[in-house]
């Protein structure tokens, strides 16, 4: 967590003297105060979090009793709401103005609860640092990633410029930003989803903490990069000893990482154990509700019958495309694709995407899956003109859009839609979320008055949200609700095509089914076809006829779903299959053994 460069203290030496190796272990003495294994951390007794609303005191959580042990990983989880997230921001002093904490929260010695100044900054990034939800709101847009990452260890660290930005671009590299000697003069907006998440990554890691709050730490990461994220968070514990406060929706995290859990609904503690108890015996109702909505990689495809083996051509897959009636056009068809980035400064022309073949007829959902940067987004953008297309062509619903100019895309606009990743940054703080969702009405059908108030609450119906909330704007709605919101407004032409780049992965399990089931009755009644973007093969596997894999630019594997779970032909797909979590410790542990003997394999 970046801080001020202001140093109200007399600042310490570096927590070590050199970088990190590739494997993520130090090369030189850790600081002394690493705690001992077991050792307690952090010891909560009845911390409650309220918020001043309306002329009233809120209660986001109340009650909370735990302690954290050095080396020990804490999950919490619960639906988007029940104060997981307030409850540790209130730890580092980050609520919002209309906030107050009782209770005790001891770091050590240290009563953090009523914690500030320069006592408490000297906490914040040293002893207890934070990997935030959303990146691209938590990074300073004004700032270099690389100066950001600098400016923390120069806070708390007597450092010079150059020993800051070496130990910056080892932090880099063992987070595995591909080029760091590049990026590390990128801005926020430069980079991927996950590349700014493992920027905010190496930025918590660089003092070496001993307490680690990580709020969905890997929501915006592929299931290859998380597997990496969550090895390196093992790692940090086994080196220095820290204690870990794991945020997040994702039931095969948390298999994956935790000791305890604890779960909570609308600001309480329901349950509480050891993993094994809540994943082996749960007893509250409420996590067996969370654990039956957790989607399970192969539960749709290990009835599938004999899959079949693609077809290759000099090593490479062919696409497959299924029959289709040759009079109906495809929602999209992408022949031969080439898609560049222009050049930047000294910055060269960079080719994202290359030979691109795939076609999603009407009706026919179609998965899109990759590691962060492998043009999975960019083929999204293109299929919307967001993106001009280098070489190839680009058909949507019968329109080449390939060569349109601005002006050309209007009537090409009412037949596509798209939902965001980030529904946060995706729609107009400044408009009451009524007025997003009937923006394309007015500038596309000209509807206004009561016609078009009519219109937007059908919408607002058809995505299960109550008409009321129309008049509220975005930053008062929740992840879950937002994301609804973006739907809507992207269904509000009933486009014939819909590019839904990540719709769920900010989303906790619980919300996330209830969003994929209302996805699914959509896709149903609207009859779109579907490009779907997502990082979650689960929900993929869920979701989509076929699964295309893409790998650096190039679509490696495309087939039928089951035959890409059950039998890929491909080694980058059998890698992605399995990092894929689980939630379920024993299998999950199985499974990062497997990926493990994988990787070994191919680098043998």
């Amino acid at each position: 967590m970046t801080e001020s460069p202001m140093r109200d203290d007399k600042p310490s030496q570096p927590a070590v003297t050199d970088a990190f190796d590739p494997d993520g272990h130090s090369k030189a003495t850790h600081r002394r105060d690493v705690a001992n294994k077991g050792d307690l951390i952090l010891d909560v007794k009845d911390l409650s979090v309220n918020f001043w609303v309306n002329n009233g005191w809120f209660t986001a959580a109340h009650g909370l009793t735990y302690q954290l042990r050095a080396g020990d990983v804490l999950a919490i989880v619960g639906e988007s709401g029940s104060g997981k997230t307030q409850s540790s921001m209130a730890l580092v002093g980050l609520l919002p103005p209309n906030g107050r904490t009782s209770g005790s929260a001891k770091l050590g010695d240290t009563e953090l609860v009523g914690l500030k100044g320069s006592r408490l900054r000297s906490i914040r990034g040293r002893q207890i640092a934070v990997i935030f939800q959303e990146p691209m709101t938590a990074l300073n847009p004004l700032y270099t990633v690389g100066f950001q990452i600098m400016e923390t260890l120069r806070t708390h660290f007597i450092m010079s410029p150059s020993e800051a930005k070496r130990q910056a671009l080892e932090l880099m590299r063992l987070v595995e930003i591909p080029e760091p000697e590049s990026r590390f003069d990128a801005y926020p907006h430069q980079l991927s989803g996950g590349q700014r998440q493992r920027i905010m990554i190496a930025q918590a890691l660089s003092c070496e903490p001993k307490l680690l709050i990580a709020d969905e730490p890997t929501t915006a990461l592929d299931v290859t990069v998380q597997a990496e994220i969550l090895k390196l968070m093992r790692q940090l514990r086994r080196r220095v000893n820290a204690g870990i406060i794991l945020i997040t929706h994702d039931m095969g995290v948390v298999a994956d990482m935790a000791d305890h859990i604890i779960v909570m609904k609308d600001g309480k503690v329901v349950e509480s154990g050891t993993a094994a108890q809540i994943f082996g015996d749960p007893q509250h109702p409420y996590t067996k509700q969370l654990l039956a909505a957790v989607p399970h990689l192969g539960s749709m495809s290990e009835h599938a019958e004999n899959p079949k083996t693609l077809v290759s051509v000099n090593g490479r897959p062919v696409p497959l495309t299924p029959p289709a009636d040759p009079s109906v056009p495809p929602a999209l068809l992408l022949e031969d694709v080439a898609i560049d980035y222009p050049k930047q400064g000294r910055r060269p022309v960079f080719r994202a995407a290359e030979h691109i073949n795939l076609r999603i007829d009407p009706g026919e959902v179609v998965g899109l899956v990759g590691e962060s940067g492998s043009g999975k987004t960019t083929i999204g953008r293109a299929a919307v003109a967001l993106l001009r297309v280098a070489e190839g062509r680009i058909t949507v619903a019968g329109h080449d859009i390939t060569g349109m100019k601005n002006r050309d895309l209007l009537p090409f606009r009412k037949d596509v839609g798209i939902v965001f990743q980030d529904p946060g940054s995706s729609l107009n703080p400044r408009l009451p979320v009524g007025e997003s969702i009937g923006e394309p009405l007015l500038l596309h059908h000209a509807l206004r008055g009561a016609e078009l108030s009519k219109r937007v609450e059908a919408l607002l119906d058809s995505v299960e949200l109550p008409r009321s909330m129309r008049n509220r704007y975005p930053h008062e709605l929740s992840g879950g609700q937002r994301q609804r919101i973006g739907v809507a407004r992207a269904l509000a032409l009933q486009p014939k095509l819909l590019i839904a780049d990540e719709p769920t992965s900010a989303l906790d399990v619980s919300v996330q089914a209830r969003v994929l089931k209302l996805f699914q009755d959509l896709q149903q009644e609207y009859g779109f076809a579907c490009l779907f973007i997502s990082h979650d093969l689960a929900v993929v596997e869920m979701l989509s006829k076929r699964i295309a894999v893409m790998s650096h630019g190039h679509l490696v594997e495309v087939g039928d779903t089951a035959d890409i779970v059950t039998n890929p032909q491909d080694d980058y797909t059998r890698r992605l299959l399995a990092a894929v979590p689980v939630p379920d410790p024993e299998e999950q542990r199985k499974r990062r053994e497997l990926r493990d003997a994988i990787i070994g394999d191919l680098v043998s």
